[in-house]
């Protein structure tokens, strides 16, 4: 196989790469979970439960954008685990990402019908998973650059949306907008601010993390930047900033103008502020942007999933077939693949409900905190090995403010949600353990891949000395050159 079908294409521009950043965590979980949150832990505790979690998502994204403004490959933090630490970490996060992007696109394709349902209730829901899932093979078996634009206008509606409402919800609260003036006692209604105290903060803290993944997209999405070294480092550095506005400023509104004892999931809290405001058509409204929101996720895990399986095959941690890529720049077996696996679980979810899909969702509930730790590791590993080679760190283009704190307090808190977990299994009158064996599925899933890998291929930890700095481009041979000239 030559080597010019096995490479994608940078087709990827800055305004792209932007909203696959914000879009990627902007979706059902601020759009629905929202209000759970504010019900179970009140304003006050979602507030500090949301900024923990944004602080550990603003470690984790410099530290991969760091790698990824150096190396910047779709194989993201599987590729950097291959490369810095050990062969068996990068075949284990690579399968265990792809995987947990596959089920996602079933599970979007699921709700997707549920959503379609409150306009066609007569219509069999299969039909329109079937067709959201024809859009999105369609849109990424175009180019790199259908997808990216595609995710940029859906990102759009959902980025849009949240601006509205937080100008309608601060308006509200202030008493331009409705009959008088909001303020803040919502906030201290029976024990709010801090409904629940401590626990209920914890809970959150997990549901928080869940709402943030998908900001690592941006690392994989680099490998088809059109000019990584300006563009990812632009991307990371708003990014951060506009979802934690986003996210915070959505909890201050919602708790000021909904009684967090009144909110919940049965509703979109987004839609009863708006129907508070008198906004005609409210529901219909928030129903598009959630479909809108459903779109933009299975399109992203689309990408995702067929970007990784793309460069594992490459790395040699997947059949090789995977690795080809059309005159477009397309991974088209990955995504063949992806799209099987992904009907598959759509299948099992609408013949089998309550056993196989609920399982497959459950053991890809940790995929993306596990992704999380792997760009941790990552990251430490790649500046002890930079620095140990003689490296001066004013070269790199962009670099991870507060190293090494930053990587290791991220690892730690994603450790810490990855236990807590089966948190909510445990309860005053026994476990519920079928959902304690639920929540925590995906980790002998992943440990049996890296164990299973390593035994089968010897692997060791790399030295620093051997980790390798390279990735075959042009600005390497340079370092290669560099290192000729040292030699002699």
């Amino acid at each position: 196989m030559s080597e010019q079908n096995q490479e994608l294409k940078r087709g990827l521009k800055a305004r792209h790469l932007n909203m696959i950043a914000l879009g990627g965590s902007i979706g059902t979980g601020i759009f629905l979970a929202m209000g759970d949150t504010i019900y179970q832990a009140g304003p006050g505790g979602a507030l500090v439960a949301y900024g923990l979690v944004g602080i550990m998502v603003y470690f984790l994204i410099t530290s991969l954008g760091e790698m990824a403004t150096f190396m910047p490959i779709s194989g993201s933090f599987s590729s950097y685990a291959t490369k810095f630490i050990d062969p068996a970490l990068g075949f284990a996060l690579g399968w265990n990402y792809w995987y947990n992007w596959a089920i996602t696109i079933a599970a979007e394709m699921v709700a997707g019908s549920l959503v379609m349902k409150f306009w066609f209730p007569n219509i069999p829901g299969v039909y329109w998973s079937l067709l959201f899932l024809i859009i999105i093979v369609g849109l990424n078996f175009l180019s790199s650059k259908a997808y990216g634009e595609s995710e940029y206008w859906f990102a759009g509606v959902k980025v849009v949306t949240v601006i509205i409402f937080l100008i309608i919800g601060v308006l509200m609260i202030v008493g331009i907008i409705g009959s008088d003036e909001i303020g803040f006692h919502n906030y201290f209604i029976k024990d709010g601010p801090f409904h629940g105290g401590i626990k209920s903060i914890f809970a959150i803290f997990l549901v928080a993390g869940f709402s943030f993944q998908g900001t690592e997209l941006i690392g994989v999405a680099a490998g088809e930047s059109e000019n990584p070294e300006k563009t990812i480092p632009r991307a990371i550095k708003s990014i951060f900033w506009r979802i934690l506005i986003f996210y915070l400023g959505t909890i201050i509104v919602l708790g000021a103008i909904i009684p967090f004892t009144q909110a919940g999931v049965s509703e979109s809290p987004f839609t009863m502020v708006f129907e508070k405001a008198g906004i005609a058509g409210a529901a219909s409204l928030m129903n598009a942007v959630i479909l809108t929101s459903v779109l933009s996720a299975g399109n992203s895990g689309m990408y995702a999933s067929s970007r990784m399986l793309h460069s594992m095959a490459k790395d040699g941690l997947a059949p090789k077939l995977f690795a080809k890529t059309n005159k477009r720049g397309v991974p088209v077996n990955a995504l063949i693949l992806t799209t099987i696996v992904a009907s598959f679980c759509f299948l099992t979810g609408v013949f089998a409900e309550s056993t196989v899909y609920v399982w497959l969702v459950a053991a890809s509930g940790l995929a993306g905190f596990i992704a999380w730790v792997g760009i941790a590791i990552c990251h430490y590993r790649f500046r002890k090995a930079y620095t140990h080679q003689g490296n001066n760190l004013k070269d790199l283009k962009f670099t991870a403010k507060w190293y090494p704190f930053g990587p290791i307090l991220a690892l730690i808190m994603c450790i810490v949600i990855i236990i807590g977990q089966g948190y909510s299994c445990i309860k005053p009158d026994g476990i519920d353990w079928s959902g304690l064996i639920a929540s925590y599925i995906g980790i002998p899933l992943f440990l049996s891949l890296y164990i299973g890998y390593k035994i089968k291929h010897k692997t060791k930890l790399i030295p620093l000395h051997k980790v390798d700095l390279t990735y075959g481009e042009d600005k390497n041979l340079d370092n290669i050159e560099k290192k000729i000239l040292e030699l002699n």
